[in-house]
């Protein structure tokens, strides 16, 4: 039972069918109340929170004009959902949002039939509803709606352009609406924003939308004939706008806007008529990240796009005091390591594919704008965009979320590795991301990086082993380059110290020992200090190898581990099939070593949403359980007891 308390009239909404059951003139309390019923939740139990409010008008109007789940209904940037997880059965579990075993803070299709599409990652919806409009067309089915809501910055994907490209050219019922609010996580950036702006405040543009929505409220009233009074209307308006060329109408797509995304009533009454008109639209809504509240409103949108907990009544963020001093995260060092290394190397750049703030690159914009580049959320772009930089001598840092460079794949093998250019790609949220789960894990890197001819693979044990990957990375022409590092805190860094070049493919060895050897990869390794203090409660003495390097491997640290040891334990925080436990026993086998070989790591499932240590402790490489595995192989007789 949910111990939030929703409104008179949001408490009667089960599912969108009770919705449509009232009036239109209460839909405005409908969406009072939705957005206090967010405001309240997230504020103690935290979450996305600004883009969710930015669309409360948007969903309680969609939900009523639709007839969800039938009319199928894909949101983009799954995480301005959470009007829509409340109007769809889900209010009451709503508090365990994005908590372990809980509700996933994106739309899923596991989790409930009016989750059409999964989306984590933005610029999916245009492609995944034009592909369900067509299957219901080919089915024979012509009343089904198909609805794609793109916002956040995702048009500026290429393929949010690859559906809009092919979608105008497809007979389908599918409407497109754009949710523009300038904003992804951070600003918008890039042509597509300045022409959706020119558009959203062209006096001539919406003096003649202006008379074409006075038409086009009237079009309901035409029964058969409305289509032919909708094609005249286009006529005149592309007539009277000859001068100001309309893009998306370019890709015959019927656009409609701009109106206001936060009027709950006209949105519904245009809606209503959009229905009655056949083939791809698009309809152009402003709205604005963190509406209907007011600090959200006055602040900044990236600061409240997940603010984490608030007081709910000032505003005032909530902040855990440690008891101790906290490491800074891993993207600060790399922010701040960044701009150390350029001030000294006038050949380093920075991109980011509208990930400023979250991968901290917002501290080389400032301190040094002219060579650090936001590229809008176009992930292949970015990658390709360093590689044509990396032609003409300069060295890209090209920072990427982990999970989001697969999608840029192919450019890292067909434009960077292929020419082997100097590309340094720099993977923040390796491993398990925590509570955005599955579509936000990074834990493929390792595998399809490794897999790559002429690339580096390296990941450092804490901060100060990433400022010197980072240094050793632009020292000299080394090729692809990646240095993966997780998402959140590691161990203080000396920032005093002199940043020093590291021998590429040389791990090292932290401890001695006599019964087994754990080797890891990154971070991870120091939950072996851990299990290795645990390791000596149980009388077992294991050595520890920091390997530093996926590819190139350190054969002479193998050939000295395997050469002493029968039992081996590869710890990492990445998918075990072609992870670095893979290349290990690929050695082993190569060179005719017999030694038992113990993986730990994420097996071959999408694990779900959770804290990071929820998740390797479900995985099995938590430190009691890199102690477990280790205490299984080796048994109850260690070389101590028999000494």
């Amino acid at each position: 039972m949910s111990e939030f308390k929703a409104g008179e009239l949001l408490d009667k909404i089960i599912v969108p069918s009770d919705l449509r059951k009232l009036n239109e003139n209460q839909l405005e309390q409908v969406a009072k109340e939705l957005r206090q019923y967010i405001i309240d939740v997230v504020s103690v139990k935290g979450g996305h929170f600004g883009a969710s409010l930015g669309v409360v008008e948007m969903t309680v109007a969609l939900h009523y004009v639709f007839n969800t789940p039938d009319d199928q209904l894909v949101w983009d940037v799954g995480h301005q959902a959470y009007g829509h997880k409340l109007l769809t059965g889900r209010r009451e579990n709503f508090h365990t949002n994005r908590i372990y075993k809980g509700l996933s803070g994106f739309p899923k299709r596991s989790e409930s039939e009016y989750d059409t599409f999964g989306v984590g990652h933005s610029s999916t919806s245009i492609s995944a509803a034009l592909g369900m409009a067509v299957a219901s067309r080919l089915k024979g089915d012509k009343q089904r709606q198909h609805i794609a809501v793109i916002g956040d910055g995702s048009m500026t994907a290429g393929l949010a352009f690859e559906g809009l490209n092919h979608g105008g050219v497809e007979d389908s019922n599918l409407l497109v609406v754009l949710n523009d609010n300038c904003m992804s996580i951070d600003p918008n950036v890039g042509a597509l924003k300045e022409y959706l702006t020119d558009i959203s405040t062209s006096h001539t543009y919406n003096k003649v939308k202006d008379e074409v929505w006075t038409l086009l409220g009237k079009v309901s009233k035409f029964g058969p004939n409305a289509q032919a009074i909708v094609q005249k209307i286009e006529n005149g308006l592309k007539g009277a706008l000859l001068k100001q060329s309309n893009y998306f109408e370019s890709l015959n797509f019927r656009y409609f806007g701009p109106i206001d995304g936060h009027d709950v009533n006209h949105m519904t009454k245009v809606l209503q008529d959009l229905k009655d008109i056949p083939g791809p639209k698009i309809l152009h809504c402003l709205t604005k990240k963190g509406k209907g509240y007011q600090p959200a409103e006055d602040g900044s949108p990236t600061k409240w796009h997940a603010p984490g907990l608030f007081n709910k009544d000032t505003g005032e963020i909530i902040k855990v005091t440690p008891k101790s001093p906290q490491p800074p995260k891993y993207q600060d060092v790399f922010g701040h390591t960044i701009v150390e290394l350029a001030e000294k190397n006038k050949k380093i750049v920075g991109v980011t594919p509208a990930m400023p703030s979250g991968s901290s690159l917002n501290i080389m914009m400032e301190a040094i704008p002219d060579r650090a580049f936001d590229v809008g959320i176009a992930e292949q772009h970015a990658v390709t965009f360093s590689a044509g930089m990396a032609t003409q001598g300069m060295i890209p840092f090209c920072n990427i979320y982990s999970s989001f460079m697969q999608r840029a794949y192919d450019q890292v093998v067909h434009d960077v590795a292929l020419q082997n250019l100097h590309v340094v790609f720099c993977l923040d949220r390796a491993g398990f991301a925590g509570a955005d789960g599955p579509t936000h894990h990074g834990v493929y890197d390792i595998a399809y990086m490794r897999s790559t001819p002429n690339m580096i693979v390296a990941s450092p044990m804490n901060e100060e082993e990433l400022r010197d990957m980072m240094y050793t990375a632009q020292e000299k022409n080394h090729g692809p380059f990646t240095i993966r590092y997780p998402r959140g805190n590691g161990v203080m860094p000396n920032w005093k110290t002199p940043l020093k070049s590291m021998k590429i493919g040389q791990g090292r060895r932290i401890k001695n020992g006599d019964d087994v050897a754990i080797l890891t990869f990154g971070h991870i390794g120091n939950y072996v200090v851990d299990a290795c203090e645990q390791l000596e409660k149980e009388n077992i003495n294991a050595a520890h190898y920091d390997m530093r390097f996926a590819k190139p491997l350190d054969e002479m640290l193998l050939h000295e581990v395997f050469g002493k040891f029968e039992k081996v334990i590869t710890v990492e925080d990445g998918c075990l099939m072609g992870g670095i436990g893979s290349a290990i026993l690929e050695f082993a086998a190569d060179h005719g070593y017999k030694a038992s070989i113990k993986r730990l790591g994420i097996p071959d499932k999408f694990v779900e949403h959770g804290s990071q240590l929820e998740l390797h402790k479900e995985c099995g490489f938590d430190p009691e359980g890199i102690a477990l595995a280790a205490i299984k192989m080796v048994g109850q007789k260690s070389k101590k007891q028999v000494g």
